[in-house]
């Protein structure tokens, strides 16, 4: 696991740290999966997502909103992210499992994905983001 939850003073602020640009969109979506339904998840059923953004910050934000979007409305808990990144474009292969109330229900419901203070860094070790989920 390459996330950590940080303190914040109403929601949920995560630090997520990867090799690549697709890495740490995948693991941020990892993320997001844990705080929503905790640790146990499997990846059954398949989704792709594909989104066009105006800067990589936005790229993130949208791709979240997604995630998140499908998985509320399609029931899907998901487990695994593939993510292909070509400029401002993402392709996301999903995988997960339909929500079962006994496995799933250990997170917390996040309502959105802020967009205050996020912004991606690199440097010599590749990429980080600090990303706050509204709760």
């Amino acid at each position: 696991m390459s996330f950590k939850e940080i303190s914040h003073t109403a929601d949920v602020k995560i630090q997520v740290c990867a090799p690549t640009l697709e890495s740490l969109f995948s693991e941020t979506c990892n993320a997001l999966m844990q705080v929503m339904y905790g640790p146990v998840r499997k990846g059954i059923v398949k989704k792709e997502i594909a989104i066009t953004s105006t800067d990589t910050e936005s790229l993130l934000l949208e791709f979240l909103s997604e995630v998140l979007f499908v998985s509320e409305v399609e029931g899907i808990v998901f487990s695994d992210a593939r993510v292909r990144i070509d400029g401002l474009n993402l392709h996301a292969e999903l995988a997960g499992e339909p929500f079962d109330r006994d496995r799933h229900a250990l997170g917390t419901e996040v309502k959105g994905i802020s967009y205050s203070g996020l912004s991606i860094r690199q440097d010599a070790n590749g990429y980080m983001v600090d990303i706050i989920f509204d709760v």
